[in-house]
């Protein structure tokens, strides 16, 4: 893409990508020279973004590569959850890669980030979600309804900065149970699985577990007797 953005003078868009990979990719082309990279999932605090690249001169701050849709129904006689959001939006079939976040607003339904070119067909396609009959239109990114997210801090003393142990900390878990989680695929750092027990996290991860939320990592500092003390950020 970015060649082809140098050489051609255009700019050019991904679909959506986890926080991971924009992450990374925005490392990697931070060394290109005369290169302008802007990422847009919505709203502030969206972890599915697009990213655009092009020559500084040509791509706007704003590139206009997302839009937003409002799926509303009766939910309140059942829960609903975000997986029956987007299997039905990828029973109509379109691929995931084309969704950004899915904003759940309750017993009126949800707010969904898609590709522009989407929303028509979505409109007219997505007529349910599980048994509710649902009605989509386009509302504009202002109007999302999202809140930021509820977080609790607290620090953890540890011998390593095994992802067993702090997540076991953070998630007040058994560390044999984080253990067997771990084994089975059910605990993730930064959004890709994690097979190991001892792989080593750091400040900033994300480690999310199937069932029990997200954990982020703050500060790490080492105390006098060679320990680490990790500040634990949980999502509630």
């Amino acid at each position: 893409m970015v060649d082809q953005a140098l050489s051609r003078q255009e700019v050019y868009h991904t679909d959506f990508i986890t926080p991971t990979v924009l992450k990374e990719s925005m490392l990697v082309l931070d060394k290109f020279v005369d290169i302008k990279m802007v990422a847009q999932g919505g709203y502030p605090e969206a972890e599915r973004c697009r990213l655009s690249v092009g020559h500084p001169d040509i791509l706007p701050s704003d590139p206009n590569v997302v839009a937003a849709l409002s799926v509303s129904g009766n939910f309140g006689f059942g829960s609903y959850s975000h997986g029956d959001f987007l299997g039905s939006i990828l029973g109509t079939g379109i691929v995931q890669d084309k969704v950004g976040d899915i904003i759940l607003q309750g017993e009126s339904g949800a707010h969904i980030v898609v590709v522009p070119e989407l929303v028509n067909f979505l409109a007219s396609s997505l007529n349910k979600v599980g048994n509710v009959s649902v009605t989509c239109v386009k509302i504009p990114l202002l109007a999302l309804e999202y809140e930021p997210p509820r977080t609790r801090s607290f620090k953890t003393v540890e011998a390593s900065l095994r992802l067993d142990a702090v997540a076991s900390a953070g998630f007040k878990i058994s560390r044999s149970k984080m253990a067997s989680l771990v084994s089975v695929g059910d605990v993730r750092v930064n959004w890709i699985t994690v097979p190991k027990n001892n792989t080593t996290i750091k400040s900033g991860d994300i480690i999310s577990v199937s069932g029990q939320g997200r954990l982020k990592i703050g500060e790490i500092n080492s105390t006098r007797k060679g320990k680490f003390a990790v500040e634990l950020i949980r999502y509630l």
